[in-house]
């Protein structure tokens, strides 16, 4: 696409501000990439009071601004980081974003107002561009949190000077999160309940964020084209199947790409040694260090293997949990395991270390200096999802020469190539089945290639470090769904 386009991004996450999983990580790259290629970018994000504003220079940008919502009007403040590529505004309002947590409690509980919460942000972000007369040709929205502005462009700015022109794209990281919630909170939507359908918002009587969002938005996206095909299907969309076949050619996957500017061993100022595919001797340092800082043996010779995950079903780390200790007590291995999440499955990982004290380490929690460390120590990386719509850490893992053991769906299926025996070829281990018998017999399969056939566990390495998962390829399909967009936009 040769035309300048002008895109406003707007998401209820942004690396390096405030992060819960990969969603953040995409907001934050690819803006960037979209710049690199010629176009104007904004990001949109809420001021949450776990933002450290004088780590990043954020600082006040317009004192108030009011949000018509559909029974008041609320009055907000901006912000914006300066010192970056892609300039970033903070929609301010302590009422709903001035609280411990994102969109839980520390008990894990969601707020109880978060469909008035991402309502108001998804109404305020749109409002903020029509005050700096941002007159955006696409509005990106991601998730369900953000799913209601390509409905507010449609119902409330389809002729407005400003964002009349403006196509919207709706990007579904995880369609297991729809914003399912009770119907008195629709009326602070400001939508009209014309727009409360089955075809819309209308979900078994209450509303659902997602679903209307993937009726009004112009494309659809999700973030690889095998989750894409899987949600197509009844057993993979939770409920959505319908709606997103609806959408024909108006739904693809695109895969995510990762950030070699913060994820790459030949760069990375946070891990103990640098290293290359042609110089590896500084991963053998960073393992001894990695051992170091979780109290393991330190031997050169036991192979590592990293999990970094939200501690939840869908990560599979309850069924890890029905054998890992099997794996530990039967192979010659170690585990480095960060993450948080379910309540008993923190308890769960947090006791392992007491029990197989310098075989398993555990962090409770997510730090990033630390995931650094295990990516960069590692021989292995777990991921036995249930179901993955990308993945990031198995595509860092690669960069990292760090074999991933992943359960063959979604993003994973389409990043990690699957080891053949025979040959020697292929850049991790993939199985099929999301059972303690598999994860056991995958890791077990691995560790052998590590010991058994080592020359084929070295060529891996290398290739996997030698793959390029860029957010300059993903930000040129993600032009190709803009001029979709803006096509079908067109045609209205």
């Amino acid at each position: 696409m040769s035309k300048k386009l002008k895109i406003a991004m707007i998401a209820s996450e942004c690396f390096p501000y405030v992060k819960t999983g990969g969603l953040a990580d995409v907001v934050g790259a690819l803006p960037k990439a979209l710049k690199k290629l010629g176009h104007e970018v904004i990001v949109i994000v809420p001021k949450y009071s776990s933002i450290d504003t004088v780590k990043h220079n954020i600082h006040p940008f317009m004192p108030q601004m009011g949000v018509w919502m559909g029974n008041c009007i609320e009055w907000c403040g901006v912000h914006q980081a300066t010192h970056t590529d892609v300039p970033v505004y903070f929609i301010e309002f302590n009422k709903y974003f001035d609280r411990d947590g994102i969109y839980h409690d520390r008990d894990h509980k969601d707020f109880a107002d978060n469909p008035l919460r991402y309502a108001f942000f998804s109404r305020a972000a749109l409002q903020l561009c029509k005050d700096i007369r941002f007159d955006a040709d696409i509005v990106h929205a991601h998730d369900w949190q953000t799913a209601l502005v390509p409905a507010y462009l449609k119902i409330w700015h389809w002729d407005d000077p400003v964002l009349g022109k403006a196509a919207s794209v709706l990007t579904i990281h995880n369609i297991g999160y729809q914003g399912q919630y009770g119907i008195d909170n629709f009326d602070y939507f400001g939508l009209g309940w014309a727009n409360f359908t089955s075809d819309t918002f209308e979900d078994h009587g209450g509303i659902n964020f997602l679903k209307g969002g993937i009726f009004f938005a112009d494309m659809v996206n999700t973030v690889s084209p095998t989750y894409a095909n899987e949600t197509r299907t009844p057993e993979h969309a939770w409920g959505l199947a319908p709606y997103l076949n609806n959408k024909e050619s108006h739904y693809m996957g695109i895969l995510n790409g990762i950030d070699y500017d913060h994820w790459n061993p030949e760069i990375d100022d946070l891990i103990p040694a640098k290293y290359s595919a042609k110089k590896m001797d500084g991963k053998k340092i960073c393992k001894q260090e990695l051992q170091d800082r979780f109290l393991l043996d330190i031997n050169p010779d036991v192979p590592v293997v990293g999990v970094i995950s939200r501690f939840a079903h869908q990560k599979g780390l309850d069924i890890l949990a029905e054998t890992i200790e099997g794996i530990v007590n039967n192979m010659i291995v170690q585990f480095v395991i960060i993450g948080s999440g379910e309540k008993y499955l923190e308890s769960f990982y947090w006791n392992l270390p007491a029990r197989y004290h310098g075989r398993i380490g555990t962090y409770i929690g997510y730090n990033d200096e630390l995931a650094h460390w295990v990516e960069a120590g590692s021989n292995f990386f777990l991921m036995p999802s249930i179901y993955e719509p990308c993945g990031l850490n198995q595509m860092y893992s690669l960069k990292y020469g760090t074999l991933p053991i992943v359960r063959a769906t979604g993003g994973l299926s389409d990043t990690v190539e699957q080891y053949n025996e025979m040959t020697g070829e292929g850049t991790g281990f993939k199985f099929w089945d999301p059972t303690p018998a598999a994860i056991y017999y995958s890791v077990g399969w691995a560790i052998s290639t590590y010991f058994d056939r080592r020359h084929h566990y070295d060529h891996m390495q290398k290739e996997a470090m030698l793959r390029h998962f860029s957010w300059e390829d993903s930000a040129l399909d993600y032009l190709e769904g803009y001029k979709k967009a803006i096509g079908w936009k067109e045609t209205l």
